[in-house]
């Protein structure tokens, strides 16, 4: 599967190639759908420009010279090779013109691939695009799976059940995107295993929630791609319950990275979870995404403080019966400071250069119930 853009003065074109191969008739299923963002085509006038020296007459295409007969032979031509051509559009929008045709494959066809997962066995695509959604259908049905189709974020939130094993979901939709979706279904108590598919992967593996989801692929999506990362994911066994201990989750903000460094040195020996946020907005919104159970908050930090990101989180809290433990650390322990830090809505500080002692305590106050013991990981499993 392939797409080429073209950028002109009446908005962009986009150009999707696909091939879906049959080994029982030795052909391949190539689509071939070109979208534009141009002047459309009222639906009154959809069929006639089918006909022999027919075009749409109007003001806005007088400028657009032609014949009238590029779409009556490309019609002619693909019916005489048993294909199938046809055009939607909405004036002011665009056009969407697209044909298939089933071609003899060049030799053999290979469709063999990696042994999947035992544990695979249902997954849900979520795609706003009808021909993305049909041609991930078609590679997974393919391989004996069963498949939930949802065409937006919230049908996919509707339709989730307890045996959805993997969910591979669009990037960039309308509403709530695939991030967000994937925050949203784990604060729901959802486990399947998530792939997000990007047309921007670098701005996806930079995403807050990045952590919730398996794997990033971009798209377009290679079928060899996808069945290699699907024959890598590790699922869980269905015998784990969700009332297993967990891993506590830690969030620490500090925008210094000697002094990140140095606190992920004091506390690596713990088999905790942890996050770090390099200022105050990135904690916020890791606050919303990664639920920690404890944050680490610097005071001094740029774009948001501590102080600031800790009000922006209890302002989150407020109706919600939560409260998650936020311990300052500064640099500054002038008389009052503490006053001043406490009243902001941190529950508790630490003075600059830390301590380890004082920062396992804090942890181990706030470890909530149903996490892991703080054991600590053997020296081959920490991260230096």
């Amino acid at each position: 599967m392939g797409n080429a853009v073209k950028f002109t003065s009446e908005g962009h074109v986009l150009v999707r190639v696909t091939g879906v191969p049959d080994v029982g008739t030795g052909t391949v299923l190539v689509k071939i759908v070109i979208e534009d963002t141009g002047i459309g085509i009222a639906q009154d006038m959809i069929g006639h420009i089918f006909g022999e020296f027919n075009q749409v007459e109007n003001e806005r295409n007088r400028k657009f010279d032609g014949t009238g007969l590029g779409l009556s032979i490309c019609q002619r031509l693909i019916q005489m090779m048993n294909g199938d051509i046809w055009v939607t559009s909405q004036e002011q929008m665009g056009s969407c013109f697209g044909f298939q045709l089933a071609l003899q494959a060049h030799g053999a066809i290979n469709t063999s691939h990696p042994p999947l997962p035992k544990q695979l066995r249902h997954v849900m695509i979520v795609e706003a695009e009808t021909i993305n959604r049909a041609i991930l259908l078609k590679q997974l049905e393919q391989l004996g799976l069963k498949v939930t189709c949802c065409d937006t974020a919230a049908l996919a939130l509707q339709q989730i059940s307890a045996d959805v094993d993997l969910m591979i979901t669009d990037h960039i939709m309308p509403d709530m995107d695939g991030f967000e979706l994937t925050a949203v279904l784990s604060e729901n108590g959802h486990h399947c295993e998530i792939i997000v598919i990007s047309s921007n992967a670098a701005s996806a593996e930079n995403d807050p929630a990045r952590y919730l989801v398996k794997a990033v692929l971009k798209k377009p999506i290679s079928r060899n791609d996808l069945l290699a990362r699907l024959a890598d994911v590790q699922f869980q066994d269905r015998g784990i319950t969700q009332n297993e201990p967990r891993k506590m989750r830690i969030l620490a903000a500090e925008d210094n990275k000697t002094n990140q460094l140095v606190f992920c040195k004091m506390i690596q020996s713990l088999d905790i979870d942890l996050m770090i946020a390099n200022n105050g907005e990135e904690a916020v919104a890791l606050y919303q995404s990664f639920k920690p159970d404890m944050i680490f908050m610097d005071i001094s930090m740029p774009k948001m403080d501590g102080k600031e990101a800790t009000a922006a989180i209890r302002s989150l809290e407020k109706g919600s019966g939560k409260h998650c433990p936020i311990v300052a650390l500064t640099a500054h322990a002038m008389s009052g400071d503490d006053q001043g830090i406490l009243a902001a809505g941190l529950d508790h500080y630490l003075t600059k250069p830390l301590r380890k002692p004082d920062i396992i305590a804090q942890i181990e106050q706030h470890l909530p119930p149903d996490a892991l013991r703080l054991e600590p990981v053997s020296p081959h499993q920490a991260v230096g």
